[in-house]
């Protein structure tokens, strides 16, 4: 008699509306605040993508691309340091030139500039060279030789840089230490001469650190809108980050759900559920697209939900202008009654068991 009963609240529960008892993961609008109000013990703002928001993302994006204390500098000329090698010319004196014959190495020739920023030089002796330029350092030589060599004429060029320096680490093949040389040096330059890994590099997230302060630079997003190139100085630490960490998620109803790489700056929403196979059209709901975007401070910045309404066709032409971010995951919920005819599947063999389980009690109660 139990079974029966057990068997009739099953079949009771089978008529209850789906909403109820439907399993699975879905998003309810009612548990998502509107922007400002928290919803439990979060915050979360729940924002429709639309034309306006777009328009407002991408204008907040370029607005960042590229910090004013990046693009507005500019180095000035080449100043010798410590470390560098001067190849110094005074014409018609070759004893002064190459003071060990003409047959002597190029380099062996070089006035090396010691650690304290001297460098020693017949007639003048020891010569502080450090801080000035290779025009400024020919003028004070002149000046000096004057006083033992009529009207001389001196040349000062760089055989070889070492006193400047910046670094680049990441997806390289291997972490370079490039010096700066009297041609400016550009953070494009660097990255190409530091073997960039094209497979493995992420150029929208590359980070320059400089004087303390680490900024955040998108590469991909320069070279796109042919903006200023990023002129590096003495100490710049550049990290090209991996693309590993550049995923974005698609689950739910969709062919083919998961994790998906991106190599370019940006992925659009209709370009993930491409990639996802798109909707299946049997068990989606075209009014249950959403974005979920966490934050890195959840206690003072909200989460973001993106809701796209995308029942026309039509709405897949603002979801072609809609970036996702890493980190973000496409959430395509199901149809109601979809979820009610899987939990009813889900039911039916239990049902089946409790069936028979009763038939056979009652055949040995009328045994």
């Amino acid at each position: 008699m139990n079974c029966k009963r057990l068997v009739a609240t099953l079949a009771l529960a089978l008529l209850l509306p789906g909403c109820v008892l439907a399993p699975g993961q879905h998003l309810r609008s009612d548990a998502i605040a509107q922007p400002g109000h928290s919803v439990g013990d979060s915050t979360i703002e729940l924002l429709p993508i639309t034309p306006k928001l777009i328009a407002m993302e991408r204008a907040s994006r370029d607005a960042k691309s590229m910090p004013l204390a990046l693009s507005s500098y500019r180095p000035g000329p080449y100043r010798v340091g410590a470390g560098d090698m001067l190849y110094i010319t005074v014409w018609d004196h070759p004893e002064l030139t190459v003071p060990a014959g003409p047959q002597q190495q190029l380099n062996a020739a070089g006035r090396l500039v010691q650690s304290d920023g001297s460098l020693f030089y017949p007639y003048i002796g020891k010569l502080n060279a450090a801080g000035k330029t290779p025009s400024e350092l020919r003028e004070e030589l002149s000046t000096k030789l004057a006083r033992y060599i009529e009207t001389p004429q001196v040349d000062v060029s760089m055989l070889s840089y070492a006193s400047q320096r910046v670094w680049v680490t990441g997806a390289s093949r291997q972490p370079a230490s490039i010096p700066l040389t009297v041609a400016p040096l550009t953070l494009s330059d660097a990255i190409a001469q530091s073997g960039l890994d094209p497979l493995q590099a992420d150029l929208s997230g590359v980070s320059l650190g400089r004087d303390g302060v680490t900024y955040t630079i998108d590469l991909d997003l320069i070279g796109r809108n042919g903006g200023s190139p990023v002129f590096l100085k003495a100490n710049d630490l550049i990290h090209v980050p991996y693309l590993d960490r550049k995923e974005v998620f698609v689950v739910g109803e969709v062919n083919q759900p998961g994790a998906m790489n991106f190599r370019t700056g940006q992925i659009s929403l209709s370009q993930a559920l491409g990639r996802a196979r798109g909707l299946i059209q049997s068990t989606a709901n075209g009014n249950a697209i959403y974005v979920i975007r966490g934050s890195s401070d959840l206690q003072n910045i909200p989460s973001q939900v993106f809701h796209l309404q995308a029942k026309s066709p039509a709405a897949f032409a603002v979801a072609s202008q809609f970036e996702l971010h890493p980190g973000d995951v496409v959430f395509v919920g199901a149809a109601g009654v979809t979820r009610w005819s899987r939990f009813v599947n889900q039911l039916l063999p239990f049902t089946a068991i409790l069936s028979n389980a009763a038939s056979a009690h009652s055949d040995l109660d009328s045994n």
